[in-house]
């Protein structure tokens, strides 16, 4: 333990010590200090950086005045690992070289988390790593997306990370990590402080004024006497007080020092070479104002210029005159060279422009491409708004308006997008731009809850584009609907789009009735019931909506071009390391293998879905995660999914939410619960994704001893099923139409047809539903057979609810019902199934890291967990596992 102790701080080095002590001994984590600027957090960084000696220390500090660099606060922290790069895989070596600005291209953010991981954990294997990040809260957003991945993945590895951020500055980025929140000093401790610390004596007077001034805070006590033993009260906050102590430093300087420090504040890199070159520029004699400037205590000038504290930086550049500032940044801007830094000189260029400067504009629009490219999309979306400032020239102000609302919607500042196309004036503007601007408005309405103005946005631009451009008109009315499913809007919203798009677009001339549909038209066509029109869509347009195409095969029953989607998915999202794509085709695989009942499959690639989007910073999708709990007659977990914690909002906007329940409840028993879901899920004018709710509506129905509810869901089942003419469409809606007329040969039928396809747990309910058809008509020897065979079928695809109730029904018929031998998903996490089954079927620990998006070392952990709670004792033994 270091020698000196923090005055009030006992509970957080307790906490800090024991976060460095099991790091070193190999159990990672991460811990976030929240305050408020001179709180101590900087203070605490330090003690822990002296706590432990044998950890190795690495440094990185967030500015506010840095924001637009990506990877810029990422590459402070790396630097002195970058002699690991090679050891990396090339993928992940390349895109951490590109992002560092080492190599050309443009890097893959969906693996810089995993690479920055293996970077990190490969210095970890020498030494144990101390990470430090301090005023994280001023990271750039790429490197804060890394380093939150990061935090959540070093459980495993002898890495501590910790990050100060403070608070009332942007939203907090770091809110889901876990961190000590850290409060003002007590009286007693405030004086303790200022006993040891203060330069000047105090009278008690002075000492209690300055206490209570200070509010507890350890900056302000110790620098309010540097202005001048006492502040007078103030409406300030205690951080703008401090920032105005350690402007009182700069009073008596000469203007040469002050200019000194103004340049070093402009320029957060710490590197003396810049700030020597441009206070060269600005012809001041380095000697005698570096001297100077170094006495006011505010800053080192060493090999590296470092700022006594993050305030004192934001206040030296605070208390620059504007003039002051136009001469430090184009003098920056002089010192920096073009080929190696075109960003930052430019950034200093725009800093530096008392006007409006279209070339300047242009630089920062080539900037702003070259962010994106690197994966910075907020950089590029700050780049393009002060390109906007700066522009003379009316077109292109309006261009990079449209450029700079995007990109600040694709970074997800929606309100700075709508602020921006509010400047915007429609007169100067072409038809494609209008239909932009309604596009964009459109999208943030989307962003909004209760504001369903989205879809009739997206409407009127498709409108504007029609006598233009027929095509971007279809893909704006398809936005318009994929969006509105996505969300799970209400309200005839669908209806009144499908007849803007058939009033705006009707279909051409040369169509022939034997043509296949697009997908507008095959939309088109299932909202208004013409499914045997619908059932020509050859599917060719996956790649533009994705989750229209899915829909549409789920609602027509179509379980093999269901799977074809999901698997072309999840194989374009590989090759082209577009994770969003990866991501729907892995939920859609999982809904694939839920309703195939390979329950292993589905958890696997749950797993892996939640993976990449922790990767990419994104939330898990759910309507997969739902079908999966609803399937395995989880009641807790679904309720958890859908209506209670962090995923409630989300879980309301999802299309398959009620459908869902109602096969829950079904498997349950609870009919009633399942009828009322059921209906939810059909009810609505708007949806045309009904088909999955439909046999569970009958069943319900039929149950509730509501004949007339159940037959007009078998007569919408039968017109979609007919249409489609697959046999598993058929065969559900054999089993449906059992229901109602109570006909064996339906149930028979139904067997038989699901027999021949893939849904190994809707063929368990066909034989369960005959069963209990059989029992109730007091057929007891013939229902048995049926009965045992759901049991075994109902129970091996995981559908624990429907496997109760065959259950039952066999006890009810006096048979005894043996339990199944322990199954492996109820001891094992999801991310240890994952790991077992890839392990199982040949995957080493470093490509299951690869793939689920965690060190090798985190792996090999769970492989022994696994080992212990299944009773193994090697990697082979997962191969044949029974139920894995």
């Amino acid at each position: 333990m270091p020698s000196e102790s923090l005055t009030g701080r006992v509970h957080e080095q307790r906490r800090i010590r024991e976060l460095l002590s099991d790091a070193r001994e190999g159990r990672g984590a991460a811990l976030v200090l929240r305050g408020e600027a001179g709180i101590g957090k900087s203070a605490l960084l330090s003690y822990a950086e002296r706590a432990v000696p044998s950890l190795r220390v690495l440094r990185a500090y967030g500015s506010e005045f840095e924001q637009e660099l990506p990877y810029s606060g990422l590459h402070q922290l790396c630097r002195p690992m970058l002699r690991y790069l090679p050891s990396l895989p090339a993928r992940h070596g390349d895109a951490l070289g590109v992002a560092f600005g080492l190599a050309e291209g443009a890097p893959d953010p969906y693996r810089i988390g995993l690479a920055v991981l293996e970077l990190v954990t490969a210095a970890a294997s020498e030494q144990p790593l101390l990470c430090l990040v301090d005023d994280a809260q001023w990271v750039d957003g790429a490197s804060s997306r890394a380093l939150r991945f990061l935090a959540r993945r070093v459980a495993g590895d002898p890495i501590a990370i910790l990050f100060a951020v403070r608070t009332g500055a942007p939203p907090d980025s770091f809110a889901e990590l876990p961190g000590l929140v850290l409060s003002g000093l007590s009286d007693d401790e405030a004086r303790a402080l200022l006993a040891a610390r203060s330069p000047f004596p105090l009278d008690d007077q002075v000492r209690d004024r300055l206490i209570a001034e200070a509010r507890g805070s350890p900056l302000a006590l110790l620098e309010l006497p540097r202005a001048g033993g006492y502040v007078p009260p103030a409406p300030s906050s205690v951080p703008s007080r401090i920032e105005h102590g350690f402007q009182t430093r700069l009073d008596g300087l000469s203007a040469e020092a002050r200019l000194l420090l103004i340049t070093a504040s402009a320029d957060p890199t710490g590197d003396p070479g810049l700030p020597w070159t441009a206070a060269l520029h600005l012809g001041l004699d380095l000697t005698i104002t570096g001297s100077e400037a170094a006495g006011t205590g505010l800053a080192e000038f060493g090999h590296r210029i470092r700022f006594c504290h993050p305030l004192a930086r934001s206040a030296v550049y605070r208390a620059a005159t504007p003039g002051e500032r136009h001469l430090v940044h184009r003098a920056l801007a002089e010192a920096t060279d073009p080929a190696t830094a075109p960003d930052r000189r430019a950034w200093h260029r725009a800093h530096a422009s008392a006007g409006p400067d279209d070339r300047v504009a242009a630089e920062l629009e080539q900037c702003a491409s070259r962010a994106q490219d690197r994966g910075g999309i907020a950089a590029a979306a700050a780049f393009l708004e002060q390109a906007v400032a700066l522009s003379l020239n009316a077109d292109q102000r309006i261009t990079r308006t449209l450029a700079a609302a995007q990109a600040h919607f694709d970074a997800g500042t929606s309100e700075t997008t709508a602020e921006l196309l509010a400047t915007l004036d429609s007169t100067g503007m072409g038809v494609h731009q209008r239909a932009r601007v309604d596009q964009m408005r459109g999208r943030i309405a989307f962003t909004r809850d209760h504001d369903d103005a989205g879809p009739l946005l997206m409407v009127r631009a498709a409108q504007r584009l029609a006598p233009v451009d027929r095509a971007a008109a279809r893909g704006c009315f398809l936005d318009a609907l994929e969006m509105s499913l996505v969300v799970g809007r209400g309200g005839g919203v669908i209806r009144q789009v499908v007849a803007a798009a058939r009033e705006t677009l009707p279909p051409p001339a040369s169509r022939t009735a034997s043509s296949a549909p697009d997908l507008l038209d095959t939309v088109i066509a299932l909202v208004t019931g013409g499914f045997a029109e619908a059932a020509k869509w050859t599917a060719d347009e996956w790649t533009e909506h994705p989750a229209l195409s899915t829909m549409i095969a789920i609602e027509l029953w179509d379980p093999d071009t269901h799977a074809d989607i999901a698997d072309w998915l999840v194989k374009v999202g590989r090759d082209a390391g577009s994770p969003l794509t990866l991501r729907l085709g892995l939920a859609q695989k999982a809904v694939a293998a839920t309703m195939n009942g390979d329950l292993g499959q589905a958890i696997t690639v749950t797993a892996e879905e939640a993976a990449i989007a922790d990767a990419t910073d994104a939330v898990p999708l759910l309507h997969h995660r739902l079908h999966l709990a609803a399937q395995r007659g989880r009641r807790d977990e679904f309720t958890a999914l859908a209506f209670t914690g962090p995923t409630r909002a989300a879980a309301a906007r999802v299309m398959n939410l009620h459908s869902s329940a109602a096969t829950l409840y079904n498997g349950l028993a609870d009919y009633p619960a399942a009828l009322a879901a059921a209906r939810r899920a059909t009810a609505t004018a708007d949806a045309f994704l009904t088909g999955a709710a439909l046999p569970e509506l009958v069943e319900a129905a039929i149950r509730c001893e509501e004949p007339a509810v159940a037959v007009e869901a078998l007569e919408a089942l039968t017109a979609r099923t007919e249409a489609s003419g697959t046999t598993a469409g058929r065969g559900m809606a054999a089993y449906a139409r059992g229901l109602v007329t109570g006909t064996e040969d339906d149930f028979r039928q139904s067997i038989e047809l699901l027999t021949e396809g893939p849904l190994t747990p809707y063929l368990g309910r066909a034989h369960l539903l005959y069963g209990e058809w059989l029992r109730r008509n007091a057929r007891r020897r013939d229902c048995r057979p049926h009965l045992r065979t759901a049991h075994e079928l109902l129970t091996a695809s995981g559908s624990e609810g429907f496997a109760k109730r065959a259950a039952d029904e066999l006890r009810a018929t006096g048979e005894k019902v043996f339990s199944r031998p322990g199954d492996p998903f109820e001891s094992l996490t999801m991310q240890e199934v994952a790991i077992a089954r890839l392990v199982g079927a040949g995957a080493t620990s470093l490509e299951v890291a690869a793939q689920l998006f965690l060190s090798k070392r985190t792996v090999d952990a769970h492989l022994r967990n696994i080992f212990r709670k299944l009773g193994l004792t090697s990697r082979r033994q997962l191969k044949n596992h029974p139920g894995l």
